[in-house]
């Protein structure tokens, strides 16, 4: 496969670091809102809100280096409705990748916590603390990840239709040291 057909080192390094710090912060926020309160449960928190600043701040970088590098072109098999869900399942995951991170942060602020990145610094508070608000945020913040999972696994699962069935080399594209 040429190199026009690759996604940059840059992008594909933080497409993996992404994907596992997405997974890690999900699996956290399971494993963590079934805990009885203690300690534990408390450290889990803070860092289920240290990925998800991380994963946000890294996706920023991400949508930056691809404003400025186009992606590679779909394989020529791939017809027009195939390239259109692909570019709206991309567009969506974006979104959402934005979405899930802000919306805990304020879910966070409107529960009356500040967010404290890495117990070094404290991120801006926005909002004052909101019971209203607060569950309204919880349960936008719980679905819009079942949504991302779902839209995760829609990708995985092309990925690997492409790489396995269609053996079109999409999946290539975006392989680390391919």
């Amino acid at each position: 496969m040429p190199a026009t057909y690759k996604y940059s080192n840059v992008s594909i390094v933080l497409h993996w670091l992404i994907a596992l710090l997405i997974i890690a912060a999900f699996a956290l926020g399971t494993i963590m809102t079934d805990m009885k309160f203690s300690p534990t449960k408390l450290q889990y928190f803070s860092y289920h809100k240290w990925l998800g600043v991380t994963v946000l701040a890294l996706v920023a970088i991400r949508l930056l280096t691809r404003l400025f590098n186009k992606a590679p072109p779909y394989p020529a098999n791939m017809g027009k409705l195939q390239t259109q869900a692909a570019n709206a399942t991309h567009i969506l995951l974006y979104v959402l990748m934005f979405a899930v991170p802000l919306s805990g942060y304020f879910y966070t602020l409107a529960s009356g916590y500040p967010v404290v990145y890495l117990g070094l610094f404290q991120l801006p508070v926005l909002m004052g603390p909101n019971p209203e608000l607060k569950e309204t945020l919880k349960e936008l913040h719980e679905t819009l990840n079942y949504v991302m999972l779902a839209l995760v696994l829609l990708h995985v699962a092309a990925a690997l239709k492409h790489h396995f069935i269609d053996k079109d080399g999409l999946l290539n594209r975006m392989r680390p040291g391919h």
